[in-house]
């Protein structure tokens, strides 16, 4: 039944870059360049940051007080795709969205991009912001980073939530061959480089927007903009060369299994429960979550779902979920 979604969402996708992004690649350079320092264009007392760690230096937006919350973003985006749960998770935490190394206004390093690293780095930010605990919010290329994060420093962190992906090693090589982008992304340099120009970033990743149910909830202009740069591009190639790497790293550290609490959420026209299949193999408890009329991109999909349900999943004990959230408890 999932293959079979994930196969319809890819048609739905080819067919979704040829109806609106057509042949529209050049005008990605004409695209505004957001600030990336000082008040961010988001709500009322967030604020852009930078932080140096290990290989360069890491951006991220910061607002809201309380428990602190870290929200890790997938590919191909950047910390936006979170702008429209940031100021609901805000209402109760202090919430950091950062760019991934590499990815977005974060320099770009020159190596590293196992997910095993890449969460070494983001904690060596987190320390440095001052932050003894937190919880994790990872969408796709994120909960592949959240995952060895809450493994290598399980003192650290009181809970995750992984959205849309399973885990590498742990199903995450099923999806292959249903979507070719995988297999073109983990290509060697410099063959996706090669074939892959500025001209074509608002077609490729207009396909990408395609895996969605709602694609008009996403506005992809500022990921277009993002990835104009080879070099960003490149370095979302990297992470996906890194995938067996991460499969083998994944899959020698299983045998501790997580037993911070894991809230899986699927988007109900894509992976639905099927997050929570992978992750029950390396965690102990996991709590499967389905965002309704949503795609691959919940967080823009349906913004609600999720910022209810992680405010439920990561405050108070005891809270009783209204229906529709009953998965989301603490």
């Amino acid at each position: 039944m999932r293959r079979t979604r994930l196969a319809v969402a890819a048609l739905t996708a080819a067919a979704a870059a040829l109806l609106t992004t057509g042949a529209a690649g050049a005008d990605v350079s004409r695209t505004a360049t957001r600030p990336s320092e000082g008040t961010a264009q988001l709500a009322p007392g967030f604020t852009h940051g930078k932080v140096s760690v290990t290989g360069g230096t890491l951006h991220y937006v910061r607002g809201g007080s309380g428990p602190a919350l870290v929200l890790l973003h997938g590919w191909p985006q950047t910390w936006q795709m979170w702008e429209k749960v940031m100021p609901t998770l805000a209402r109760e935490h202090t919430v950091i969205a950062f760019d991934l190394p590499g990815l977005g206004d974060s320099s770009i390093p020159s190596g590293g991009y196992d997910k095993a690293t890449a969460a070494k780095r983001i904690h060596e930010a987190v320390v440095k912001l001052g932050l003894k605990q937190v919880g994790i919010i990872g969408h796709d290329l994120g909960a592949l980073v959240a995952y060895p994060y809450a493994r290598d420093f399980p003192g650290e962190v009181s809970r995750i939530a992984v959205v849309e992906t399973p885990l590498a090693g742990f199903g995450l090589e099923d999806l292959y061959g249903i979507s070719w982008h995988f297999r073109f992304n983990m290509s060697p340099a410099p063959i996706p480089e090669t074939i892959m120009d500025n001209d074509d970033v608002r077609t490729y990743l207009g396909m990408m927007f395609g895996f969605s149910h709602q694609p008009g909830a996403i506005n992809a202009e500022p990921y277009f903009q993002a990835y104009a740069d080879p070099a960003r591009r490149t370095a979302g190639y990297e992470y996906y060369r890194a995938f067996a790497a991460d499969a083998e790293n994944n899959k020698a550290g299983a045998g501790t299994k997580l037993t911070a609490p894991v809230l899986a959420v699927g988007g109900q026209y894509s992976f639905g429960e099927g997050v929570a299949g992978s992750f029950r193999q390396v965690a102990t408890d996991v709590r499967p979550a389905v965002a309704p009329d949503a795609g691959h991109f919940v967080p823009e999909e349906n913004p609600a779902f999720l910022g209810q349900c992680a405010n439920l999943f990561f405050g108070a004990k005891g809270t009783v979920p209204p229906a529709g959230l009953e998965g989301c408890a603490a």
